[in-house]
This record gives structure tokens, C-alpha cells and sequence, in this order.
């Protein structure tokens, strides 16, 4: 039986010890999101993982909401995170972006306009700004002729991680976010090819994944996902055949890794009632 300090090999990485740094939000970098000196010592300190999953890092700035969180759409994000990469290069570790566009998570103060989601809905309770909290706003839904762009944000953010040094990338696809948005039936009212049906409702995810292994491979893309329990507001009403359904799909596109996040009993962002979704093989809880 392997241990945990046994090498594992996720797709082209290969992990010196089974031992992954979760993604954690840490607000070091500036307000236009290039990271800052700090972030080199603070992943380097922790090379010997595994691998580092990096922080939660913005693929825009419609879709990055998070006061002082990184991001990876402009040229000096790009130049700001390749000393943190080959700092982590050369301590002997592995690090991938994990990417994020946070949907209705956010104000328009921080993103500069009307927040987008599947829906028009909004989320209970207050978003942080660079003023301090704020009250979540009505998201407005995204327009079919807008999700070219998305992907493009996608695309673009996967070529700007590999070339900032990144062993690959992880799409953020969990927590009540925006790919979470489209997925679960409390937040996608859609009547349109990404709404209504589990099939429609998965479409984004494999539409996101698929352009990102167009560029970094399969076998540099991992998914997050988070079927268990009410994730900022958003939940579903019957899980386990949409996440089995969205787990198949990513199989069949032959990603390197899928971690399912598993709350605790009490959650993270609220308790629910509808039961949870089993890890089956081959799967990272």
C-alpha cells in the first residue's frame, strides 16, 4: 500500500508525495491583481507539497471579485508570478494555477459592472470590496453571444499560466462560482442550451475544459468540483446524477486529475439537507 511520501503521477506531473497544497485566498497582490514579492516566499516555503494547487486566480476582471487576489489576463500578471514559479522550480516543487471567474460573487465596484451568473439572481449577504463589505448585487445572465468570450477568457488565462512557468492549470469549478452557477438547478433557470436538462446544465464545463486542453493538454488540466452541500447560496436539487454526469464527461476528455471538495458536517458556506454525493475511483476529495 503506497504512503503518503510515495511519488504519484498526476497526468504529466509527476508529484514527488501524495501530499497537495489546496488552493487558499490569500489577497497579496496589488488592486490590479499582479501578485507581489511576498507570494514568492509565501509558495516557496511551501515547495515540498506534492504539488501546489495556487490560490484562486482571476481569468478577468469581470470574473475577479476578491479584493487583492491575483489574476492572469495582462502582461504584468504574467511577469509577477514567474519569480513565484521558478522559486517553486527550483525548491524541488510542482505548482498549478487554478483559474477562476467568480460569477455573482462579487461587486460592481470591484469588477466594474453588473455582475453575470446563469441567472438573474443574487446571492444572500455581503461581498467583499476594496471599501470594506458590501451587499451582493443581481447578477445579470449571461448572453448566448457572450460565451465565446468566456471561453477566450479561459484560453487566454491557460496560455498566460503556462507562459508565467505553471506546471498546468486547475479550472475552478466549484463553491458556489460562476461554472458552479451554470451547473446546479438552483442557480440556472436558463431555457436555452446551458440551462434545464443535466446535459445542458454541464455544457459550460466541457466547453471551459475542452478549450483549456486545446492549449495546455489534457494531461495539465484538472477540474474542482463541489457536489456536496449549499456552496454561497447555490446548491442542487438532486446531485449525484448531475455530478456523475459532469465527472463522466471530464473522464472522457482524459483530464489529469478531479478533486471533488468535501465540507464538513457542518459545511463552509451553509448546511443542506439533500444527500451527498459518494467519491468514487480515481477521484480527489
Amino acid at each position: 500500500m503506497p504512503s503518503l511520501f510515495d511519488p504519484i503521477t498526476l497526468g504529466a506531473v509527476e508529484a514527488p508525495n501524495r501530499i497537495l497544497m489546496a488552493p487558499l485566498t490569500r489577497g497579496r497582490s496589488d488592486k490590479d491583481a499582479v501578485p507581489s514579492d511576498l507570494m514568492v516566499d509565501y509558495y516557496t516555503q511551501r515547495a515540498s507539497a506534492g504539488l501546489i494547487i495556487s490560490e484562486a486566480t482571476g481569468i478577468s476582471r469581470e470574473g475577479l471579485g476578491w479584493p487583492f487576489a491575483p489574476g492572469l489576463w495582462t502582461d504584468a500578471q504574467v511577469a509577477a508570478w514567474k519569480p513565484v514559479t521558478a522559486a517553486v522550480h527550483a525548491a524541488g516543487g510542482r505548482i498549478i494555477a487554478q483559474l477562476w471567474h467568480m460569477g455573482r460573487q462579487v461587486h460592481s465596484s470591484v469588477i466594474g459592472g453588473q455582475p453575470v451568473s446563469s441567472s438573474a439572481t443574487k446571492t444572500e449577504g455581503q461581498a467583499h470590496t476594496f471599501e470594506g463589505k458590501k451587499d451582493f448585487e443581481v447578477a445579470r445572465p449571461l448572453e448566448l453571444n457572450e460565451i465565446p468570450r468566456l471561453l477566450n477568457d479561459y484560453e487566454l488565462a491557460t496560455k498566460n499560466a503556462l507562459e508565467a512557468g505553471f506546471d498546468g492549470v486547475q479550472i475552478h469549478a466549484a463553491n458556489g462560482y460562476l461554472i458552479d452557477q451554470f451547473l446546479r438547478d438552483n442557480a440556472n433557470s436558463r431555457t436555452d442550451d446551458y440551462g434545464g436538462s443535466i446535459e445542458n446544465r454541464i455544457r459550460l464545463l466541457r466547453e471551459v475544459t475542452e478549450r483549456v486542453i486545446s492549449v495546455a493538454g489534457a494531461d495539465r488540466t484538472s477540474v474542482r468540483l463541489s457536489p456536496n452541500g449549499d456552496s454561497q447560496g447555490v446548491d442542487d436539487s438532486n446531485p449525484e446524477p448531475l455530478f456523475t454526469a459532469a465527472a463522466k464527461a471530464l473522464s472522457d476528455l482524459g483530464i489529469a486529475f478531479l478533486e471533488q471538495r468535501e465540507p464538513g458536517p457542518d459545511g463552509t458556506f451553509g448546511k443542506t439537507d439533500v444527500p451527498k454525493v459518494p467519491s468514487g475511483p480515481g477521484s480527489r476529495s
